[in-house]
């Protein structure tokens, strides 16, 4: 049995070092519609994605703040269009001449492209050719750099929705649905301990919960406010590129 939370004597055991593990170990994400979890801070853009092939334009944009969700929707997005992805850094006039009409193209983080001149003629192509085009980006695609006026102008013309970071009932919601999927069951108070204490970012929720199973997988117990705490730490130790052996992150 791998559910429950410990009783006070496990609570008050001594926290052993954390070894630093790499989260490569299962993080087997879904970005399958029946796996995004919807909340305020993302309804717009799932209905904008839900919305399609009747959007108001050939070219749609979602924008929001990383760690909200949009990598999952767009992906949501391209296996309903049988869309190709492109990164921005592959983006060029000589890829846009070898698309066939009529395709459908993602392009996630599309506010890092460099060069706005490839950008502009994408989707001129994908309106002349009856194409569909999704980009997503951090901030609104009006305020995307470019050196490009055109560009500008197209892309100020772009209509979507921007997502949110989830807020904690959201993240309370996702954290039961992860640990369902790994057949872990999170108290109340389990969650209660971490939505506080986790930043607000699905990409963060997923790692924290293949953490924390591989963890109690690893001492044989069940998942524990011990676990969690080993689990945030080192959550919090990998973004600040510290190692948690290693706090001063020095070699």
């Amino acid at each position: 049995m791998r559910s429950g939370l410990p009783t006070a004597d496990t609570m008050s055991e001594p926290t052993q070092p954390t070894t630093q593990l790499p989260f490569a170990f299962e993080l087997t994400r879904s970005t399958s519609r029946d796996d995004f979890v919807p909340g305020l801070a993302n309804d717009a853009a799932l209905a904008f994605i839900d919305g399609w092939p009747h959007w108001r334009a050939r070219v749609g944009a979602m924008w929001g703040p990383s760690g909200s969700g949009k990598t999952h929707l767009s992906q949501i997005w391209r296996v309903a269009s049988d869309a190709i992805e492109i990164a921005p850094s592959a983006l060029s006039i000589e890829s846009i001449a070898e698309l066939m009409p009529g395709t459908a193209v993602l392009m996630d983080s599309a506010g890092d492209v460099t060069n706005g001149a490839p950008l502009f003629h994408l989707i001129n192509f994908t309106y002349q050719s009856q194409g569909w085009l999704l980009l997503t980006g951090e901030p609104a695609p009006q305020r995307w750099p470019t050196s490009v006026p055109d560009l500008h102008s197209r892309l100020t013309a772009v209509t979507g929705a921007s997502l949110e970071l989830p807020d904690e009932a959201l993240m309370a919601r996702v954290l039961l649905k992860l640990s369902a999927d790994r057949q872990l069951k999170f108290p109340e108070a389990l969650i209660a301990y971490l939505v506080p204490r986790l930043r607000r970012s699905f990409a963060d929720a997923e790692k924290l919960v293949a953490l924390m199973d591989y963890l109690a997988l690893e001492k044989k117990r069940n998942v524990s406010i011990e676990t969690a705490s080993r689990a945030l730490r080192q959550l919090h130790d990998e973004r600040n590129g510290q190692s948690a052996d290693n706090p001063d992150g020095m070699g």
